[in-house]
C-alpha cells in the first residue's frame, strides 16, 4: 500500500460518497440485510468471483492474481481480478449500477458512506482469523458495532534518517532523537545550505503524530468524541509550528517536492516522517540514498504515531459470499501475506506475523513495532471533508494560530458526531 501524499480522499470520491450516503444505497440492502449473521451468506458458487484492486504496480498486480487463482484452483472456482484505473469510482459506480465486485479494496474513510447504505457485508465475525488482526485495525472497520472488512495490509510512520548526512553533521547512534528537544536539537545541526534538518508532509496524515504524541489527537479513542482542541491536542500541534519557525524543518511542498520522501530522496531533507512504503520509492528512485529508520522521539505524552491499512470488502449484492469471505481468509492467511510483503513491500496487519515479518525486514522494525501505540485518521461519515479543511489549514500553521487552527476543526467534527 503506497501512500506517497496521503489525501483522505480526492474531491470528486467524496462527492460519490456523500451521494451515496444519501440515497439509500445503490445495492438496495438495507443496514440488517448486510449483516452475515442475519439470514446467512449467499453461497452461489457457480457466479465467479470478481476482485476489484487499486495496484501500486504490476508486481502487486501478478502478485495478487496468482493468490487469487490458487484459491481458485483449491476451492474448485471461479474468480478474477480486475485492476482499477480509479479504485474509488469504479467501486462507486459498481454499487450504483447493482453490479458491484464481489471483493475489493476498501479505504477506511470509504466505510461510514458504504455501510451506513448496506452496500457492504458485515462478515467480520465470520472471519476465522479475526483474532489474529490489531485490535486497533479491526475497530478502523468497524461500524455502528459490526466488523465489514479484514485489514489487508498496514502502514505506520517513523523517523527516517539520511545516514551519509547524520555521520557529516558529526551525529552518532547515541544522537537519535527520543525526545522532541533531541529531535529540535538533531534537526539544527543536520540544516546546511544544501538542505534542512527535517522535511514532511504539510498534513494531518504526518503532523499527527505529534498530537497523539503530546497525548492528544482529533477524536477520542473510541471515534464518539471530538478533543481537536483539547489542551493537548493544541500543544502538539504548537510544537510543529515551533518547529517550522527555526527554520530547519520545512514543508516538502516549500522545498519545491511532492512528498516527504521525494524531499528526503533528492537530499533537500536530511530526515523525513514516513510511513514503510518510503523504502520502495528510495530503492527505484533514489538508490544511492543511505537511510535508517528509527522510532519516532516521545512528546509529553510518550510514544505516538499514525497508521494507514486498506481492508477487503464484499459487496452485500454478492451471490456468492460464502466463497468471498473464503477467499478474504485465504488472502489474508500468513503464507499469502508473507508471499505479498516480499514481493511488493506491504506491512502484515497481523500479531501473528509481527516477528516473522521483523526477522525478514530487520531494518524496518520500527515500523511494525509503531502498531502498538498507532492511531489513524477519524473515519466517521464526513470526516474526510472535516481533514480537508484541516489540511487546508496546516498550510499556513507557520504564520498561523494552533489553536485557532484546532478550534475550527472542533466545530466541524463535533457537527458530524452529534
Amino acid at each position: 500500500m503506497m501512500r506517497r501524499k496521503l489525501t483522505v480522499v480526492t474531491a470528486a470520491s467524496l462527492a460519490v460518497l456523500t451521494m451515496l450516503a444519501g440515497c439509500g444505497g445503490g445495492s438496495g440492502f438495507d443496514d440488517s440485510s448486510s449483516d452475515a449473521k442475519s439470514g446467512g451468506l449467499t453461497d452461489d458458487s457457480s457466479k465467479g468471483l470478481t476482485v476489484l484492486i487499486g495496484s501500486s504496480g504490476d508486481i502487486e498486480t501478478e502478485a495478487v492474481k496468482k493468490a487469487v487463482a490458487d484459491w481458485a484452483s483449491k476451492n474448485n472456482q471461479k474468480a478474477t481480478v480486475q485492476v482499477a484505473n480509479d479504485m474509488a469510482q469504479q467501486l462507486s459506480q459498481g454499487f450504483a449500477g447493482g453490479d458491484p465486485a464481489d471483493v475489493f479494496y476498501l479505504a477506511p474513510e470509504q466505510l461510514a458512506g458504504y455501510a451506513s447504505n448496506g452496500s457492504l457485508l458485515a462478515y467480520g465475525e465470520d472471519l476465522k482469523n479475526k483474532s489474529d488482526f490489531y485490535d486497533n485495525l479491526l475497530q478502523t472497520f468497524t461500524y455502528d458495532g459490526k466488523l465489514y472488512a479484514a485489514p489487508k495490509d498496514v502502514s505506520t510512520l517513523q523517523l527516517v534518517i539520511n545516514t551519509d548526512m547524520w555521520s557529516a553533521a558529526g551525529l552518532t547512534d547515541a544522537d537519535y532523537p527520543t525526545t522532541w528537544d533531541e529531535l529540535a536539537t538533531v534537526a539544527k545541526k543536520l540544516t546546511s545550505g544544501d538542505h534542512v534538518g527535517l522535511a514532511f508532509n504539510g498534513e494531518y496524515a504526518r503532523i499527527g503524530v505529534f498530537l497523539k504524541q503530546a497525548g492528544g489527537g482529533l477524536v477520542s479513542d473510541d471515534g464518539t468524541k471530538a478533543i481537536a482542541n483539547d489542551d493537548k491536542s493544541v500543544a502538539g500541534l504548537q510544537e510543529v509550528k515551533d518547529l517550522l519557525d527555526t527554520g530547519t524543518v520545512k514543508y516538502a511542498s516549500d522545498l519545491g517536492t511532492g512528498w516527504g520522501g521525494e524531499a528526503f530522496g533528492s537530499k533537500k531533507a536530511a530526515m523525513t516522517i514516513e510511513g514503510n512504503w518510503i523504502t520502495g520509492g528510495l530503492s527505484k528512485d533514489y538508490p544511492d540514498v543511505k537511510y535508517k529508520v528509527v522510532p519516532l522521539p516521545e512528546g509529553p505524552a510518550g510514544k505516538g504515531t499514525m497508521h494507514f491499512t486498506n481492508g477487503w470488502g464484499i459487496a452485500a449484492d454478492s451471490k456468492n459470499q460464502k466463497g468471498a469471505v473464503s477467499l478474504v481468509e485465504y488472502l489474508t492467511s500468513d503464507d499469502v501475506v508473507m508471499d505479498f510483503a516480499k514481493a511488493f513491500g506491504i506491512m502484515p496487519a497481523t500479531k501473528t506475523l509481527a516477528d516473522k515479518w521483523k526477522s525478514e525486514f530487520p531494518d524496518l522494525g520500527a515500523f511494525m513495532d509503531g502498531l502498538d501505540y498507532s492511531v489513524t485518521v477519524p473515519t466517521a461519515k464526513g470526516a474526510a471533508d472535516v481533514i480537508t479543511d484541516l489540511n487546508a489549514q496546516l498550510e499556513g500553521l507557520k504564520g498561523g494560530d494552533a489553536k485557532s487552527i484546532l478550534d475550527k476543526t472542533q466545530t466541524n467534527l463535533e457537527a458530524i458526531l452529534k
